[in-house]
């Protein structure tokens, strides 16, 4: 039994290895990354706080744009939100290292509806990280501090080419203009 624990414990070494080495590749058909994000602005998800490494938190105000049929907010976009923020948590956990973070997978518990419309909190934090894996945690609550959604995610790191920058969506880049 053990030699068969050992074997399914390399594999799944294996198999995080290949994947972030995908992403490495992939890095170099990858733009530069836009801040904020096109889904951060749809969500209008704001970051009120990332000077702790490895910790976000962030406001977001959900309307009718984000309802189900009987007036919550569908469960995808509280998903999107725990989405972002964990992301951009992993970002900020290394501080002075310039890197992509790809979600690798992802599992969130829906606590209780959110009734529209609601302005949510979501603090997202890195529970462990090393130089190519980073595992975070969301929670949301809303506006009366109820928690609404518990999240976690995996993330693989890559780091990012020293010629890539950052763009706005207000500015386009250089050689765009």
């Amino acid at each position: 039994m053990i030699a068969n624990k050992d074997v399914a414990t390399d594999s799944a070494a294996t198999d995080a290895r290949e994947a972030a080495d995908s992403a490495a590749k992939s890095n170099r058909r990858l733009k530069a990354p836009q801040v904020p994000p096109n889904c951060d602005l749809t969500l209008g998800m704001v970051c009120v706080d990332k000077q702790q490494p490895g910790t976000t938190v962030w406001r977001m105000k959900a309307d009718e744009r984000f309802s189900n049929p009987v007036g919550a907010m569908q469960g995808g976009f509280i998903a999107a939100f725990c989405d972002s923020a964990m992301g951009a948590s992993s970002l900020t956990w290394y501080r002075g290292r310039q890197v992509y973070s790809f979600n690798a997978e992802m599992k969130i518990s829906l606590m209780r509806p959110v009734i529209l419309p609601a302005e949510l909190t979501c603090v997202a934090k890195v529970v462990s990280g090393g130089r190519r894996v980073v595992f975070a945690e969301a929670e949301v609550s809303d506006q009366s501090g109820n928690l609404v959604a518990k999240a976690s995610s995996t993330f693989l790191i890559s780091e990012r080419q020293a010629n890539t920058t950052s763009t706005s969506p207000v500015q386009a880049p250089e050689d765009e203009q």
